[in-house]
């Protein structure tokens, strides 16, 4: 069987499959698990259990961008802030397959999680850039790309359209999960949202599985919990970069979904209400919920910087009677 075969994107869209460079990194599917909170059932996505290696929903977004570092021979550069999951998985896995890689990393406020990552990325030998402040990145990124032309540089979280393609693909996975009874059909699934790639690719995959005619539920909503502020995570701008993502499959022999922008962003909702003081700070209501569902059987391990404030959100709206919830837990934890 051809490692190809395992990504759903390709499973459905056999033909991108011979135009996109990929690089199969995951353990794909992920599995679902359900656990019952007050008497009722949510749905949790495992996207931890993505590779032994090292799991989380980055893995998806990278699949596509170190199969073109690899298809190229080319290093390949992460940005993120010094705790930032995508920078650790980015080296973790860029080695796994011989493909050399750099990362650029700014502060951010202390957390076990954050400093976790760092120590990780300072012991993995890789070419490691270190910035005084986020607002110097857009000049080192810039200075990087134009002084080593065999270089690619990704944006934070390698939030494009084709990083995108890893939650498409995702969203067509989940679609056969859901067909094979695994979970019901969510009327809502919630994730953090910082970057905005995955919260993209979902909204994004949702409507291309609905085209395909392997998505034939409702569509749902893509409940996004800001963990980082506006402008990043504005809802306009992931939707349009859910409709580039749709345009590429399209431009390289994907059907062509006829979905209009507003309708994007009707079916995305940001939620602002569990930022807290800001990117990297720990809320009372994130440790609420990690202590709630922590106790729990099946449930992954919760991070306060991001899933843990999604969880928050995820708890309120089950409080409120929302549902089928499905939350996409994204926490990936390297192997030690």
């Amino acid at each position: 069987m051809s490692a190809l075969s395992t990504v759903a994107l390709f499973r459905h869209l056999p033909r991108l499959g011979t135009r996109v460079p990929w690089a199969v990194l995951g353990d794909w599917p992920t599995p679902i698990v359900s656990v019952e909170v007050d008497g009722r059932p949510l749905w949790i996505k495992r996207e931890g259990d993505s590779s032994a290696r090292y799991g989380g929903n980055k893995i998806r977004t990278l699949e596509p961008w170190l199969g073109r570092a690899r298809a190229e021979g080319r290093r390949i550069w992460a940005i993120g802030a010094h705790g930032s999951n995508h920078a650790i998985a980015t080296v973790v896995h860029a080695r796994a397959i011989g493909v050399p890689a750099g990362v650029m990393i700014f502060p951010q406020p202390h957390s076990e999680w954050a400093d976790e990552n760092l120590h990780d990325l300072a012991s993995s030998g890789c070419k490691l850039m270190r910035l005084p402040h986020i607002a110097v990145m857009p000049f080192a990124a810039i200075a990087t790309a134009l002084r080593d032309r065999d270089s690619i540089v990704m944006p934070p979280g390698g939030a494009t359209p084709l990083g995108a393609f890893g939650a498409i693909s995702a969203a067509l996975e989940l679609a056969e999960q859901v067909a094979a009874g695994i979970a019901p059909a969510p009327r809502r699934v919630v994730l953090p949202i910082g970057s905005t790639c995955t919260a993209a690719g979902l909204v994004a995959g949702f409507a291309l599985a609905h085209a395909l005619g392997v998505w034939r539920w409702a569509i749902p909503i893509v409940h996004a919990v800001r963990v980082t502020p506006w402008p990043v995570t504005s809802r306009v701008r992931t939707a349009e970069l859910a409709a580039r993502a749709l345009e590429l499959v399209a431009s390289l022999g994907g059907p062509r979904v006829h979905v209009g922008l507003p309708e994007l962003v009707r079916r995305l909702v940001v939620d602002g209400r569990e930022l807290g003081a800001g990117y990297g700070r720990i809320t009372p209501a994130a440790a609420s919920a990690t202590a709630q569902l922590g106790a729990l059987p099946g449930v992954p391990r919760l991070d306060g910087v991001y899933s843990a404030k999604a969880a928050a959100a995820l708890l309120r709206l089950h409080r409120e009677r929302v549902g089928p919830l499905l939350f996409w837990a994204t926490k990936g934890t390297l192997a030690r």
